[in-house]
């Protein structure tokens, strides 16, 4: 069952919005400001954010940008404006739809079941692997943990793409040197304690996966 948080400085909008979401099949939270949605994006993760843009404390521009450095969801936005720069600075910020006020909840609610549609399309289509909270997305190169884009080289990405390819094998450092940077790299086995050790550092509470073999090299335990 799909996450929708429904943020919005009206009332009325917010009770409107969860009236139709929980009829279509979807659990909900409400927000009345940018502040408030930050709060709850930080703790819960949701499939769908209907986010308005004029709210007080913090606009919905300003939300939706925090929001996607927090984590990756799509984002609706509602506004009373249909001024195109509105629109295109929405796109631009990473909105997936923007509705304009008045609507009807029954367009929103296609329009959710759409972004949702798409997204988990996307997902599906893509290899990702999962361990725990350390998702590795392979195709777009990006990796996060506990909902949190890191930040790694392209090198400890190969690395990592490398180790969850291969979970419970014992990795030799030439083993590494010749898949990870290729036969033609001549290099020596530090140059693989140096990214292991960078890319422990990057992931964090889930650096005990890389597993130290003694006397040989690595192995990816999740």
């Amino acid at each position: 069952m799909a996450r929708i948080l429904i943020v919005d400085d009206e009332k009325n909008i917010r009770e409107v919005v969860r009236e139709y979401a929980q009829l279509n099949g979807y659990e909900t939270d409400e927000a009345a400001d940018g502040v408030e949605a930050l709060n709850l994006v930080r703790e819960k993760e949701y499939d769908c954010i209907i986010l308005d843009i004029m709210m007080p404390r913090l606009d919905g521009y300003s939300a939706c940008k925090e929001i996607k450095a927090i984590r990756s969801v799509p984002i609706i936005m509602l506004s009373a404006r249909q001024e195109e720069y509105d629109k295109l600075l929405g796109f631009e910020l990473g909105v997936d739809d923007y509705v304009v006020k008045p609507f009807s909840p029954k367009e929103l609610m296609a329009r959710i079941k759409v972004v949702l549609d798409r997204t988990y399309k996307t997902k599906t289509d893509r290899q990702i692997l999962s361990f725990g909270g350390l998702v590795i997305d392979i195709e777009g190169r990006s990796v996060t943990v506990d909902g949190e884009k890191v930040n790694l080289t392209p090198k400890e990405i190969d690395l990592l793409i490398y180790f969850a390819k291969h979970p419970n094998i014992a990795l030799s450092r030439n083993k590494l040197l010749e898949e990870v940077w290729n036969y033609d790299y001549y290099g020596d086995d530090r140059t693989v304690d140096a990214h292991v050790k960078m890319l422990r550092r990057n992931i964090g509470p889930y650096r005990d996966f890389i597993v130290t073999v003694r006397g040989m090299g690595y192995k990816f335990e999740a």
